[in-house]
């Protein structure tokens, strides 16, 4: 019986979150009581709660954390790594023009069981959240137009990441349309970061802002075919780029518009926002080469 109960004990460590957390509460002689009386449908009734508590576990990883822009309220969402990577690098998540959503908390759990310290940025605030995409216009572009305002917000993020245990020296920020605008707006703004991520953002500034040199290194994942970023404005980014002296990288997907990693966007490119998998999977892949490199 010891030697099933040695397998038995090691088999428990072996399982993530809820199986730890639920075994470690027993004692010796609790688990080889269960082993000795448990018949086969008792022994599988516990398997299935055990699993069902460290996927509870696991989603619990995901935190609301609530912090402050002077009076206004912000609430964002982080994330401690399990297993966290050597220096304890850092992602910071900038959401799409809704703001928070589902897609910026799965990108930040994903990177999290990757290793990854990560917070998703609440921008507007708690009272500023849009109900509607005509709202998600007029915000975004509050903080298009006022990219200062959009960089101390950023800042604030970071300064969460940093609290959560990220190494402020081993920090990305990535961010998806209207959060990829701020990743940019990041790098602009040569916050303390190392590397900077587009996802299908948009690429312009006002033409008469300065172009200051650009540390963080870049990486812009657009859609070849999307209608709300016009050849101009793609033209005038790479110009930036180079006259800021970054580090940059520009991949285009083929038939992908805006959106492209939005699963809810649709499938209908004639909109001009729209779902396409392998651009979605092909991007992320690069962003994780991107992860690799710079931290």
């Amino acid at each position: 019986m010891s030697k099933y109960l040695s397998d038995f004990k090691a088999y428990k460590l072996n399982l993530f979150g809820g199986f730890f957390y639920l075994f470690n509460v027993c004692s010796d002689v609790d688990c080889l009581i269960l082993l000795q009386k448990s018949n086969a449908m008792k022994f599988m009734t516990l398997f299935l709660v055990t699993m069902l508590s460290g996927l509870m576990y696991g989603y619990a990883q995901l935190m609301p954390i609530d912090y402050k822009d002077g009076e206004q309220k912000l609430s964002g969402f982080g994330s401690k790594p399990q297993n966290e990577l050597k220096d304890k690098p850092g992602v910071l998540i900038l959401p799409a023009w809704m703001g928070i959503d589902e897609h910026s908390k799965e990108s930040a759990s994903e990177l999290a069981k990757l290793g990854y310290y990560t917070f998703v940025a609440d921008i507007y605030g708690v009272d500023n959240r849009p109900k509607s995409t005509a709202e998600a216009g007029k915000n975004a572009g509050f903080y298009k137009k006022n990219y200062a305002d959009y960089q101390k917000r950023i800042q604030l993020a970071l300064d969460q990441l940093v609290k959560l245990g990220a190494n402020p020296d081993k920090i990305v920020v990535m961010g998806y349309c209207f959060g990829g605008t701020g990743a940019l707006e990041a790098a602009r703004g040569n916050l303390r970061v190392q590397g900077a991520v587009s996802f299908h953002g948009g690429l312009g500034k006002d033409a008469t802002r300065a172009t200051n040199k650009i540390n963080p290194k870049v990486l812009v994942l657009h859609g070849a075919d999307d209608p709300y970023v016009p050849k101009t404005e793609v033209d005038a980014f790479q110009a930036e780029m180079k006259s800021s002296g970054a580090d940059w990288q520009m991949v285009f997907y083929a038939n992908a518009v805006h959106a492209f990693t939005h699963k809810d966007a649709g499938s209908d490119n004639s909109k001009g926002a729209a779902y396409n998998e392998l651009a979605d999977k092909r991007s992320w892949i690069a962003f994780k080469d991107f992860l690799k490199e710079v931290l």
